[in-house]
């Protein structure tokens, strides 16, 4: 994995990029799988060279600044062919979340405490599962055709449309946008953790890109 790549997807193009970043508490377990099946995802739909300018990064509320992955997510992800070597878990800062065009948290614990962080974060942080039920409601004919104005307006112009649609299609109960954490749990917990996740991560990666996933 290339220098760039580490650091999320392709590189900055024309110095305009669009930066996902991943939340969870210790950033170990949810966020890392998410953060990888996210590049992982981008990749089988644009290649290397198609998503220049998208960055996928995560962090942890009680970051374990300088942990590794834990070996259960490291699984997870190898069975859907994902990368996770060199993963560094970091805690969230305010940095991040400055940088941030996405925030995409595990609950809506998470959603609050970067929210309360301040940085006029409210109108671009979502819980995972959140975003993926107001995206489904987004026609994809309204957004930017990426072909001749690029992933990062159409993804610009996704989050703008996620935000307008928050407030009228409500979660039908409170754990609805909650992915719960694994931590500590046996490898078979872990597995359904992550196809939640994966599946909550489809429509999301398929209505940035427009792009639909290989089956």
């Amino acid at each position: 994995m290339t220098a760039s790549e580490e650091r999320g997807i392709g590189a900055v193009n024309g110095g305009d990029t669009f930066r996902i970043l991943h939340v969870s508490t210790g950033n170990v377990c949810r966020s890392p799988i998410t953060e990888r099946l996210t590049r992982h995802a981008l990749r089988d739909r644009l290649g290397d060279l198609s998503a220049r300018g998208l960055i996928v990064e995560s962090a942890g509320t009680w970051g374990h600044e300088g942990a590794a992955m834990e070996p259960n997510a490291e699984t997870v992800l190898a069975d859907f062919g994902a990368d996770p070597s060199g993963f560094t878990g970091r805690e969230l800062l305010d940095e991040h979340v400055i940088r941030a065009d996405l925030v995409l948290t595990a609950t809506r614990d998470h959603r609050a405490q970067v929210i309360s962080m301040g940085h006029s974060a409210g109108l671009r942080t979502f819980t995972l599962k959140e975003f993926t039920r107001l995206v489904r409601a987004i026609d994809p004919a309204t957004l930017p055709d990426p072909r001749s104005e690029g992933f990062v307006e159409r993804a610009r112009a996704l989050v703008r449309a996620a935000a307008a649609l928050r407030g009228w299609l409500l979660a039908p109960s409170a754990e609805a946008d909650e992915v719960y954490d694994p931590y500590g749990a046996p490898i078979t917990f872990f597995r359904s953790i992550g196809e939640e996740i994966n599946q909550a991560l489809d429509p999301v990666v398929t209505a940035l890109t427009g792009v639909p996933a290989s089956r």
